[in-house]
């Protein structure tokens, strides 16, 4: 171990003190980035470290509180409004951002801090102001970047801008949070940070959150099943989730399985068009679009099925696939992304190829065939979860990126400052194609 790496063993040990920036927390939650950070933030104070969360305001939450060891301070929206819309989210995030600055800095006059934690572009000006004019070392975690979502390209205005807001706070951040190595080889190379300052950190999984009682799960067996198979699937109804390649895979998965119900879970914008790939296809007798399955229901569905399949064409991470596999669902996901990474064939699910209607009905044809062997490999992936995907073995590792941080601050502010006397802030000329294209 290097003399630089012990000290950094030693202070990711100490109690650290984090002000950490969301766009949403709890009672604000739009997507997964809320549970995530609520998750992260309260297994970081049961591991001793002094945590405050800087967020936007929710009608009928306090301003201010302590709730699950964490300080929680909510940045009220001034009078000015902007509606928070594709068309108007630039000018919303520019209003939101100054009323977070004024929280944040509010939150530090009551106490002091090691480091600042970023979660993604929408809270990129906050974070940068907070650490020059705090002095601290920032810390940023990417989730997703805009070029990805949009596999590759940047078709609009606003697209280009939030991917130079997503290279800009990469730029500014001492160290980098993804959490996958297929993201780190994606921030490196659309954003030009080193890869010796990025850190792949996985989500965590509350894998007891996922376990559905017996008869909850026997309950949604006969509410979507009936006498058939059942296959599975959770999230947005967005493009870039590819369930129109799960449709377009089911006329052969009928003729070999006769009597397999599908359920399609969840809402979104691109549920239109789903719903006429279903009737271009012919399957609708098959399928049931519940909408967005709250409470244990969710659960419940997942460990009934027969197989859980995720066919994302764009997937960071896959938290889907974890929680599936918490649940108890035998998994068969796209090699794609983080989900490549998640599940190796054979051994904890299966893998297709992503956009592929016939991989995929190969694969899940695969696990529909064998029941023994398929169970096999969901208990396998379940194990997995709870040993490698515990939110206390996440909080530590996050923890050892923040003593990096702290550690190598003032070495990254000298060559910050270097650059800056060299050429004045650099500036990103967005390039133009596929960006991804040759990664």
């Amino acid at each position: 171990m290097s003399p630089d790496a012990h000290v950094i063993d030693i202070q990711s040990s100490r109690r650290q003190r984090v002000l950490m920036l969301s766009w949403e927390y709890p009672p604000v939650l739009v997507g997964g980035l809320g549970r995530h950070v609520h998750a992260l933030s309260v297994a970081l104070a049961a591991a001793g470290h002094e945590v405050t969360v800087v967020t936007r305001h929710a009608e009928g939450a306090p301003l201010e509180e302590y709730a699950d060891g964490v300080r929680i301070v909510r940045a009220a929206e001034d009078p000015v409004t902007f509606p928070l819309a594709t068309s108007s989210l630039l000018a919303w995030t520019m209003a939101f951002n100054h009323t977070l600055t004024r929280a944040a800095l509010r939150a530090a006059e009551t106490g002091g801090y090691d480091v600042v934690h970023a979660h993604d572009w929408l809270v990129a000006h906050t974070a940068i102001t907070l650490a020059e004019h705090l002095d601290l070392p920032l810390v940023t975690t990417i989730h997703a970047t805009e070029a990805g979502r949009h596999q590759g390209w940047l078709p609009e205005e606003m697209n280009r801008s939030i991917h130079s807001m997503e290279w800009w706070l990469s730029q500014e951040s001492g160290r980098v949070i993804v959490c996958s190595g297929y993201m780190r080889d994606q921030v490196a190379g659309l954003f030009e940070v080193p890869t010796d300052r990025v850190d792949v950190v996985a989500n965590g999984v509350e894998a007891h959150r996922w376990q559905a009682p017996a008869t909850a799960v026997a309950a949604a067996r006969r509410r979507f099943a009936g006498d058939g198979q059942l296959l599975t699937f959770a999230g947005r109804l967005v493009y870039e989730k590819g369930v129109q390649h799960l449709i377009a895979g089911l006329p052969e998965l009928r003729h070999r399985h006769p009597g397999l119900r599908v359920v399609i879970a969840g809402d979104g914008p691109y549920r239109p068009e789903l719903e006429a790939e279903i009737h271009r296809f012919g399957v609708g007798d098959m399928i049931t679009m519940p909408g967005f399955l709250g409470g244990g229901d969710l659960p419940a569905l997942m460990a009934a099925s027969d197989c859980f399949a995720v066919p994302s064409i764009y997937e960071p991470f896959g938290m889907v696939a974890l929680e599936g596999a918490a649940a108890g669902a035998p998994l068969a996901v796209a090699a794609t992304g983080g989900l490549a990474e998640i599940v190796q064939p054979g051994v904890n699910g299966m893998t297709f190829a992503p956009n592929d209607p016939q991989s995929l009905a190969h694969a899940v044809h695969t696990l529909l065939s064998d029941t023994e062997r398929t169970r096999a490999l969901a208990r396998r992936a379940r194990r997995m979860v709870t040993e490698q995907y515990g939110w206390a073995q996440i909080a530590q590792q996050t923890a050892t990126t923040y003593a990096a941080a702290i550690q190598q601050a003032p070495a990254f502010a000298t060559e910050q400052a270097r650059i800056r006397m060299a050429q004045g802030r650099p500036t990103l000329r967005v390039p133009e194609g596929n960006l991804l294209a040759s990664r």
